[in-house]
């Protein structure tokens, strides 16, 4: 039986289009673990595993744990939306690709600011003689597929937060000091769980809002996420 294509999205609402172009076979059943809901079946021609994870780093690893030990995937891909740092040149509706994943709040803060997990010394992770701190390494979707044309896709780095960044300040500082284009809740967790397993991950995000100020006003959570899905089709499509 071929190994599937695992989808994994934080809430449903970021993947409602990817659901309905599943089919169903007949005869499995609905699944659950813990509180991630479980859809399994055929995608443009592809044998496909869908989670919804839940917000977060903890929820996130979870969801990827349970793909990794119930369906053995040959290919993870995480999408949702994110928020665009001020000199990424995004803009909403946009859309962002990772060739990085980086926890943006693990390690230590000194009176001289922030340090990444290598200044304690001890790996996040250590697999085949690599040592993983604060940065995990992604599968480029244009190395993968030619769906990737559009001019409003920018590749990059990613930082993973805890916390959404709702100021000007955080949201340059965190920039600057990981050259990256956006920021989630999620991504650096599940890049962490699959470097566990050996498997491959693309992350895409659609841009929901620039990370500045915090105003719901400026936010297109809709957009984002119907964007970040349209690349992801493409991606079955020419998988």
């Amino acid at each position: 039986m071929p190994r599937p294509i695992g989808l994994i999205s934080s809430v449903p609402e970021e993947g409602h289009l990817i659901q309905s172009n599943i089919r169903r076979v007949r005869g499995r059943k609905k699944e659950t673990a813990g509180s991630c809901r479980i859809v399994s079946g055929n995608s443009f021609g592809k044998d496909v595993v869908y989670i919804v994870s839940g917000i977060g780093k903890v929820n996130a690893a979870h969801a990827a744990t349970v793909l990794q030990e119930r369906f053995s995937p040959r290919l993870v891909i995480l999408f949702g939306v994110g928020g665009a740092y001020p000199s990424s040149r995004l803009k909403v509706g946009d859309i962002a690709a990772a060739e990085m994943e980086i926890y943006g709040d693990e390690g230590v803060l000194t009176p001289k600011g922030f340090r990444e997990t290598d200044f304690i010394g001890i790996p996040l992770l250590e697999m085949d003689g690599k040592r993983y701190f604060n940065e995990f390494p992604l599968l480029s979707p244009r190395l993968t597929s030619g769906s990737i044309r559009d001019p409003n896709v920018r590749f990059g780095t990613f930082v993973t937060v805890s916390t959404c960044t709702g100021t000007r300040g955080r949201a340059e500082e965190l920039e600057k000091r990981f050259g990256a284009v956006c920021e989630n809740m999620e991504g650096a967790a599940v890049a962490h769980v699959c470097a566990m397993y050996g498997t491959m991950l693309i992350e895409i995000r659609g841009i929901s809002n620039i990370v500045e100020e915090r105003d719901k006003r400026k936010l297109d959570f809709r957009l984002a996420s119907e964007r970040s899905q349209e690349l992801v089709i493409e991606l079955l499509k020419d998988l």
